[in-house]
């Protein structure tokens, strides 16, 4: 299974073609690992729990992503995200 840093997640997001169905671009990390300072979980999964159904560009889809993240994961502002 591969992993990937929250810190590094929006690179990883990048090798989508955009615009992109939530189906398609939970099924292209199902196998991939979100690492966040206080846990992990599986990357595709929590594609799937974002609102829209589908991500015209990038942005769209990390937006939604984070919105989706428990607190634990973003952490408090202006503190790193566990990538020390």
């Amino acid at each position: 299974m591969d992993r990937v840093r929250l810190s590094r997640v929006e690179s990883r997001l990048d090798e989508l073609q955009f615009p992109i169905s939530r189906e398609d671009a939970a099924e292209h990390f199902a196998d991939t690992t979100l690492t966040y300072a206080d846990g992990e979980e599986n990357l595709g999964d929590r594609i799937l729990d974002c609102r829209s159904e589908s991500f015209a560009d990038l942005d769209e889809l990390v937006s939604d992503l984070y919105n989706v993240l428990p607190v634990e994961a973003v952490g408090e502002p202006g503190q790193s995200e566990g990538d020390g």
